[in-house]
């Protein structure tokens, strides 16, 4: 469906499949909240990034957007758990203040966006060299490369985050 004259594409597609949308999120998180922030999320991206002008497939294309900031949100929503499964086994005296168990899941969810957006490769090697603490040769050798390959990747994750960080870990 081309877009009217007097309409920008994403007003036209907001106004054609908003609805349709927000019902198909429903279908797939059950919350009412949940559907329609996802899918205010989704036509706040296509802003940001405008669609194609020649789009045939106006719901596929949104669904597809959709899907992504679900799977982003069930992310996100692993983590809180797994956090605050960590701290219901520390001893009440020792909890963290509301603001600090805030600013540590902010974190957290900016680590999990820069670990997403690296390669599979890049975030292994990554994974090893700061949590279990190899060094370059030894992720090389586990994994059975370079280390000169190791050195990029790891030049890379770390491009990755300072990009992030600069972006406000948005």
């Amino acid at each position: 469906m081309p877009p009217s004259a007097d309409r920008p594409p994403v007003q036209e597609l907001y106004r054609s499949h908003h609805t349709w949308l927000q019902g198909w999120l429903l279908r797939r998180v059950s919350d009412r909240c949940d559907a329609a922030d996802l899918s205010q999320d989704t036509f706040v991206r296509l802003l940001t990034h405008a669609p194609p002008s020649d789009l045939r497939e106006p719901r596929a294309y949104l669904a597809t957007i959709a899907r992504r900031l679900l799977l982003n949100l069930y992310r996100r929503r692993s983590l809180e758990r797994a956090y605050l499964e960590a701290l219901a086994l520390q001893p009440e005296d020792e909890a963290p203040s509301a603001e600090h168990q805030a600013a540590v899941l902010e974190t957290l969810n900016a680590v999990d966006r820069v670990l997403a957006n690296l390669p599979g490769k890049v975030r292994r090697a990554f994974l090893m060299s700061q949590l279990e603490g190899l060094s370059q040769e030894q992720i090389a050798q586990d994994m059975g490369v370079s280390v000169r390959s190791v050195q990029r990747w790891l030049v890379q994750a770390f491009e990755e985050c300072i990009v992030l960080a600069s972006e406000g870990w948005a």
